[in-house]
């Protein structure tokens, strides 16, 4: 099944970034490095009309580091983009970015030039966390659901570095069907938008072909050799005590410690996708979406061509 997931706010969010973004130097997008291309939003790359662009891979503590590498590679191949990875509780790296920004945009600086910096990125991968480190206090709002930004928000960083804070912002539909499982995975949609077994059994299959040692670590686990994920889920909720009366498996209970444990880093530092993976996905996806916009196109036709048909009625 496809995750969908686009609130109201965020129409509106996608509207505010686009007037803002004309009057900004550079623009940092904020990257969840477990997830880094279901976490990149693909509506952005229309938006920013070739400014500079800086992605920053948060939370690199939870994610796998040669994964990681990998995506940072990836990301400083392209033109016009830097990309840095940061763990937000760490405040040395997270005053990189500055630093990072005034390189991308070199023309910009003191009072008569003030840097102007937009962040934003997908809900819940950290951008209040980090403004809060890089502030030194509570700036922003911070929590652990997807959407606790609302408003944007204008930061003081220096005398002349302005850093513009928007709510986190999705894209109006999914094309990419691993990317809905993994940004629910990761917390970034609406607990109300997926089906919590759903996305922890896709969870449960990447990981026992990419990580099974860490798997059977976390829960005890003496073999994953010929079992299902949904045999892995059942002996996670066997694990975990998450049964029923009769003693039968709870499995949306365990379907929701197995997801807990991902987002926690329970289970290990994990990266759900390589820059491979993800584009494989992507050139699926588009395929898909083309293919479904065909069908449309033909249905809307043939709906036309039937009612030129119709005889009229007289009155």
């Amino acid at each position: 099944m496809s995750i969908q997931w686009f609130p109201g706010h965020m129409h509106l969010t996608r509207q505010a970034i686009a007037e803002r973004i004309k009057a900004i130097d550079v623009v940092i997008e904020m990257l969840d490095a477990r997830l880094p291309g279901s976490s990149a939003n693909p509506m952005l790359a229309g938006l920013i009309k070739g400014k500079p662009a800086l992605k920053i891979l948060s939370k690199q503590d939870l994610a796998d580091p040669e994964r990681t590498a990998q995506w940072l590679e990836h990301y400083n191949a392209q033109p016009g983009v830097r990309a840095i990875a940061l763990d937000n509780n760490n405040k040395q790296p997270a005053k990189a970015l500055a630093s990072a920004c005034r390189e991308l945009a070199p023309n910009r600086g003191g009072m008569d030039k003030p840097m102007r910096v937009l962040i934003c990125g997908i809900p819940n991968v950290g951008k209040s966390t980090l403004i809060n480190t890089l502030k030194g206090k509570a700036a922003a709002k911070t929590g652990d659901i997807a959407g606790v930004t609302k408003t944007e928000q204008r930061v003081t960083i220096a005398d002349d570095f302005y850093l513009y804070d928007t709510p986190g912002v999705l894209w109006p539909r999914i094309i990419v069907l691993q990317s809905g499982y993994n940004l629910a995975a990761s917390g970034a949609i609406g607990v109300n938008a997926f089906d919590d077994e759903e996305v922890a059994l896709e969870l449960l299959a990447y990981l026992m072909a990419h990580y099974p040692n860490e798997l059977m670590a976390r829960y005890k686990l003496a073999t994953l050799d010929g079992l299902s994920d949904e045999q892995v889920l059942e002996a996670v909720g066997r694990v975990r005590g998450a049964l029923l009366p009769g003693g039968r498996i709870n499995t949306t209970k365990a379907a929701e410690v197995v997801i807990h444990d991902l987002r926690a880093g329970a289970l290990g530092r994990i990266t759900l996708e390589t820059p491979e993976e993800f584009a494989l996905w992507l050139a699926e996806g588009k395929k898909a979406d083309a293919e479904r916009a065909a069908r449309k196109e033909e249905f809307a036709k043939a709906k036309a061509q039937n009612a030129a048909r119709r005889p009229r009625t007289r009155r």
